[in-house]
């Protein structure tokens, strides 16, 4: 496995925000969060990706604690795009995007062929090529949301933690995020809003609340209609879709 939690615990002052978190991502898959506001996707992503220290348990990468881990050595695995990440607004794109270079160069290290191509590649897969000499304060919200992704790319990750990417996207965007990750050679691990979205794009499902995990599985096997009921307090009917064969999700008047 590639990220795996054991027994995950984590608090705000006496109130438990992650309460017995475990489960592992399987290597080059697309692992969707859901649940709804309040039940610790966001705390849970920011342990994975080592920003915050969990009280007790435990985030293995590859069998190893990421606390034993250097922040380098994550930054070159373990690429995480925040749902409100901030950038110097002086910057151009492309500048933003080199930035994902970073964790991959020593002081002694010059830019090299292999950052641009890396830096090149990231661009297009976000679809910003037509935006790389344009100053961050010029860009729209989903605009600055590709940018920020383009950079996670230029990293060269191993695994990708995102927090709401297709917040602020427009749906054509949203869509060509959501197939873009899920063709990655990579593992990803997303927080989703968008039950449809998970359902069409994702391999597996993990569903929280309260802090917990209430279900994990296949789209298939999760998104029931008992659930949708149970944690979203939503009437829904949940039909296998004849465009993708994935399920679909009716929601009732």
């Amino acid at each position: 496995m590639s990220i795996k939690t054991d027994n995950l615990v984590w608090k705000i002052g006496r109130k438990t925000i992650l309460d017995g978190v475990s489960f592992a991502a399987k290597p080059g898959k697309m692992l969707g969060l859901l649940g709804p506001n309040g039940s610790g996707k966001t705390s849970l992503l920011r342990l994975l990706a080592g920003l915050k220290t969990p009280h007790s348990g435990s985030v293995t990468l590859d069998d190893r604690d990421i606390r034993s881990i250097g922040r380098k050595a994550m930054a070159q695995r373990v690429a995480f795009v925040e749902q409100h990440a901030t950038t110097n607004a002086n910057l151009s794109v492309i500048d933003v995007v080199k930035l994902g270079r970073f964790p991959h160069r020593s002081m002694f290290s010059g830019w090299s062929k292999v950052d641009d191509t890396a830096v090149e590649e990231a661009l297009d897969r976000a679809g910003m090529m037509a935006k790389r000499n344009d100053r961050w304060q010029s860009l729209s919200g989903g605009e600055k949301q590709r940018a920020h992704i383009a950079r996670a790319l230029a990293q060269s990750p191993k695994e990708l933690i995102l927090d709401e990417p297709t917040n602020h996207l427009d749906v054509q965007h949203q869509i060509s995020l959501m197939r873009l990750v899920s063709g990655l050679p990579i593992t990803s691990i997303i927080a989703l809003h968008d039950l449809n979205h998970a359902a069409m794009f994702c391999d597996e499902l993990i569903i929280m609340q309260q802090g917990k995990i209430v279900a994990t599985g296949s789209p298939e096997d999760v998104l029931t209609q008992g659930l949708l009921k149970d944690v979203f307090c939503v009437e829904a009917r949940v039909e296998t879709s004849p465009h993708h064969d994935r399920p679909h999700i009716h929601y009732l008047r």
